[in-house]
């Protein structure tokens, strides 16, 4: 049996459990896997396709989005399966449980998932235990937020605490400002109040290079902005020199899942319903740039031509997710591929 036939039967077994047993057994299958070196059996060869954005190297454009592994648990396991980078988090500085289960919902017929986790996990001194005993020494993510009993008003205080903790040990680190499960966070986007939390963030950044080099920050927005909005999003990214953004979260919308079993659950919906919204705000954001920063295009990537329209929207690199839930390793290649020939033809 292949490695990706070997994934096919195993995500046939997965998907008969409930949303977030069949996660955390698909994470211990793999971390399991990855022990006893058995992942060259699901792992497809991936080709060299580097890429240099903010001053990094990327052995190729293809990367893990932040949540898969929200506390550094798998990370050779994730690297083994031939990611040009990986992000792990969202996490916060204090341990906490997240939203009450149930909370992960598959909608498989629509290629789609909802969650409202609630960025639960171990905290961030778990994580950065975690980056410390990891072998790989690939370019990593780490990606911060707030606890969810921390008032708005003082949320920059968690994210300088992450950050501070996580900066030597990461590549580049993310501020999470766009779940839509944490009450309040989403507001963190608009106007003054995104310039008050980035302005310290930044400031103290320069001060951490000092010390441990220089590391980019980027911020992640959600896709539920009309262009002013996200023009809006992208003066105050500028001002405060920021080194690049994801675009995008989950979204709020529930088009394309009306009526399905578990489409009208709270949370924010991911895969193949949020592609087209995801590519537009791509689009909207680095036309608001005007090049000034990069862009990382996310959001219902299924299958190679997904991962080309990210890449002609004008995102210079990509992250999948629930693409890979339902699609495996293969798609890592698939999107590595498309992207490659899509940079060929534009030589």
């Amino acid at each position: 049996m292949s490695g990706l036939d070997w994934y096919g039967l195993a995500r046939k077994v997965m998907f008969k459990m409930s949303g977030e047993t069949s996660h955390e057994l698909g994470l211990d299958m793999l971390g399991a896997a990855e022990r006893l070196s058995l992942l060259s059996y699901i792992a497809p060869k991936i080709p060299d396709c580097p890429v240099d954005v903010m001053g990094i190297t990327f052995p190729n454009p293809v990367g893990l989005a932040a949540g898969l592994d929200k506390n550094g648990d798998y990370i050779d396991a994730f690297a083994r399966l031939g990611f040009g980078f990986i992000e792990i988090g969202t996490i916060t500085p204090r341990p906490q449980p997240g939203n009450p289960k149930p909370r992960l919902f598959r909608i498989a017929e629509k290629q789609a998932i909802i969650n409202r986790m609630g960025f639960n996990n171990k905290g961030v001194d778990h994580l950065v235990e975690q980056v410390k005993k990891a072998k790989f020494k690939g370019v990593l993510g780490i990606n911060i937020g707030k606890n969810f009993d921390t008032p708005v008003e003082n949320a920059v205080d968690d994210y300088l605490i992450c950050l501070n903790k996580v900066y030597q040990y990461a590549t580049y680190i993310t501020v999470n400002i766009s779940s839509p499960n944490t009450p309040g966070l989403r507001d963190l986007q608009f106007g003054d109040t995104l310039d008050e939390l980035l302005a310290p963030i930044r400031a103290r950044q320069l001060e951490l290079a000092e010390e441990f080099g220089y590391k980019p920050v980027l911020v992640k927005i959600a896709p539920d902005m009309d262009e002013e909005n996200v023009r809006l999003v992208a003066e105050t990214l500028i001002k405060n020199n920021i080194d690049g953004v994801i675009a995008t979260n989950t979204t709020l919308s529930r088009e394309g899942v009306e009526g399905h079993k578990f489409g009208a659950e709270a949370g924010g919906l991911s895969g193949a319903p949020l592609e087209d919204s995801a590519t537009e705000t791509v689009a909207a954001l680095v036309a608001a740039l005007d090049g000034k920063l990069p862009v990382i295009g996310v959001g219902g990537i299924l299958d190679g031509s997904g991962a080309v329209e990210k890449i002609d929207a004008g995102a210079q690199l990509v992250q999948i997710y629930s693409g890979f839930i339902f699609r495996g390793p293969e798609l890592i290649r698939e999107s590595v591929d498309a992207i490659a020939a899509q940079f060929a033809r534009g030589k």
